[in-house]
This record gives structure tokens, C-alpha cells and sequence, in this order.
């Protein structure tokens, strides 16, 4: 047994006791309150059982996240003072779950660029791909290339359709758009847009910047710090990375989507919006039994609703009286 709540536990508890403070007068009247406060905590609860025939959803859609895992994307910038890759990592979790039936790719960047997991439906693969990512160390990272990740994500796309060309793809690429390899400049990902559909270029970020909290090496367990640059008077003082939309801009146009400045966590939604309702015109919707876990909600709904419906006869007819 699994709990997906609705509302967090917290909030719900509050509520709850808020309703349980306006006492009904008559015991029979207070438990029927204390029956359905319970009702409506454990429907928020979500709780799901575990099953070995579950419908699970599958869409011919194969989303491919490219992701940006340079030192850069530590910085400190996000609606305040959030990580970056903590962002994309949420986002990523909220794509999935809007996308729910699709296939999942990712590909990581930095020094080099990573194939982390092949197209698969198995989402728990996916996601622990994504939580892995914690940026680069200070002695390991070499300077950012957004060209780093372009050829492998073009083989993906190429192989992704030789083997079923009637799945539809979709690229969502998450970068902070800095480039910091020295005398480097883009290069064009326009033969990459024949392959997809549709998505998005997000970018992580702001104008002002944010200083990067850094391990030294892979495995050093102290605590992170502020990675630090010398000034022109030659002083040490905290690096500041800063987005650079033009790159983000030039890809996106490049690939054929938008770009989208993701500057706080409700910003994803709108993005999904548009790209879910225009991939419903591409993609096809099955249904296959597997092992899972199912919503046991509803069978609480109707006790619920049964003391809701005694409750508004019982009323109106003390009114009446």
C-alpha cells in the first residue's frame, strides 16, 4: 500500500481540525461530523493497493530530456535562492507525470554528454537517471559546451525512428544557455528537427545570477562551498553564473519549438499545456494490463457522500421546523 496525497498531509490536518472545532450540538450530529472530516483525510490520502492487473496508459510518444549538468547549473538563481538542477529535476517529475504513458530518454552534459537511460515506460528508471544529477566538481569541470550533447541526441532521434517510425517524438533541452569552453561558439542542431514534433528549449536562471555551492572532486563528502574566480584587481571573490538566452533562443529555433524562460515552479504548467493539447493531434492512446498499484479513493466517496446527503435532508428539514 502506496499514499499519493492530494493536498500535503499538513495542510489537510489543519483543515481537518478547523472542521472539527466547530462542534455540532447532539452527539449523533458531532459523530456524523467526526465521520466525515475522517472521510475526507483519507481521500486526500490517495491510498492505492497493489495490484497485478492494473490498465497502464501508453501513448506512441517518446520524450527525450537533454539536460544540462554543468557546474553552471548549481547556481543559486531560481525563483530566490534554488538550485537550478533542482528545478529541471521537478520539472522533469511534472513532464512525466502530464506525459504519463509515454517513453522517457535522457541525456546528461558537461564535460562530456552521457546516454543515462534508453527510451523505457519505466518511469522509476527515468527519474532515478534525473535525481542523480548534482553538477560538476570544481577540479573535474572544464568549461560548458552546449555543442557537447548534439551528436549523441541526434543518434537518438535517428535510431528512435528506424526502429517504429510511427511513434512520435518530442525534445525538451534544459540548459542555463552559458557557454564558458574558451573560443567556442554554437553550432546549428537544425538536423535534429525533422525527427520531433514538438517540445521546448527551458532556461534555468536570471540576468543577475547566482554563485554555485561546489564539492572539490567525485566522492569528497565535506560540505559543498561557494566556487570562487579572481576579480580584475586579481581578488577572490564568489563566481556568478549567469543565463544566456541567446544560445537557448538559437536552439529552440533551430529545433522548431519555443524557448521558455522558466523563472518560478507554476511555469512548467503552461508549457506542458500548449504541448499536450497539440501532441493529441500525433499521438495514439492503448491500454495493457501490468502490475501496479489502482486508487481505492472512490470506495470512501461513497460513504461521503451518503452522510453529505443525510446531513442536507436532516438540515432542511430542522429548518422547516
Amino acid at each position: 500500500m502506496i499514499i499519493h496525497p492530494i493536498l500535503p498531509i499538513w495542510l489537510m490536518s489543519i483543515m481537518c481540525v478547523l472542521m472539527l472545532v466547530m462542534k455540532r450540538k447532539g452527539v449523533w450530529n458531532f459523530i456524523r461530523q467526526i465521520l466525515i472530516v475522517l472521510l475526507i483525510f483519507t481521500i486526500n490520502l490517495r491510498i492505492m493497493v497493489f495490484d497485478k492487473d492494473v490498465p497502464k496508459r501508453e501513448l506512441n510518444i517518446d520524450v527525450l530530456f537533454v539536460i544540462d549538468n554543468s557546474m553552471s547549473m548549481l547556481a543559486e538563481d531560481f525563483d530566490g535562492d534554488g538550485r537550478r538542477i533542482d528545478a529541471v529535476k521537478e520539472d522533469c517529475e511534472y513532464i512525466m507525470d502530464k506525459l504519463n504513458g509515454a517513453r522517457f530518454s535522457v541525456i546528461s552534459f558537461g564535460n562530456f554528454a552521457y546516454r543515462l537511460a534508453p527510451y523505457t515506460s519505466d518511469n522509476d528508471v527515468v527519474l532515478t537517471a534525473i535525481q542523480s544529477l548534482e553538477g560538476e566538481t570544481q577540479y573535474y569541470a572544464a568549461g560548458t559546451s552546449l555543442n557537447m550533447p548534439y551528436k549523441i541526441m541526434l543518434e537518438a532521434l535517428k535510431k528512435d525512428q528506424e526502429q517504429d517510425d510511427e511513434r512520435v517524438q518530442v525534445v525538451f533541452f534544459f540548459s542555463d544557455g552559458e557557454i564558458t569552453s574558451e573560443n567556442e561558439k554554437l553550432e546549428s542542431y537544425k538536423k535534429a528537427q525533422p525527427y520531433i514534433v514538438s517540445g521546448a528549449v527551458l532556461g534555468y536562471g536570471t540576468s543577475k545570477g547566482g554563485r554555485m555551492k561546489v564539492h572539490s572532486y567525485e566522492g569528497d563528502y565535506g560540505d559543498p562551498f561557494y566556487m570562487q574566480t579572481r576579480n580584475d584587481s586579481g581578488s577572490l571573490v564568489d563566481a556568478i553564473s549567469k543565463i544566456d538566452e541567446k544560445n537557448l533562443k538559437a536552439i529552440a529555433s533551430d529545433l522548431g519549438v519555443n524557448y521558455y524562460h522558466i523563472e518560478k515552479d507554476s511555469a512548467i504548467r503552461d508549457v506542458i499545456g500548449d504541448i499536450s493539447s497539440y501532441l493529441d493531434e500525433f499521438s495514439k492512446e492503448g491500454q495493457t494490463g501490468t502490475e501496479g498499484y489502482k486508487d481505492t479513493y472512490y470506495y470512501f466517496c461513497i460513504p461521503l457522500a451518503v452522510l453529505l446527503v443525510y446531513d442536507m435532508i436532516y438540515y432542511k428539514r430542522r429548518m422547516k421546523e
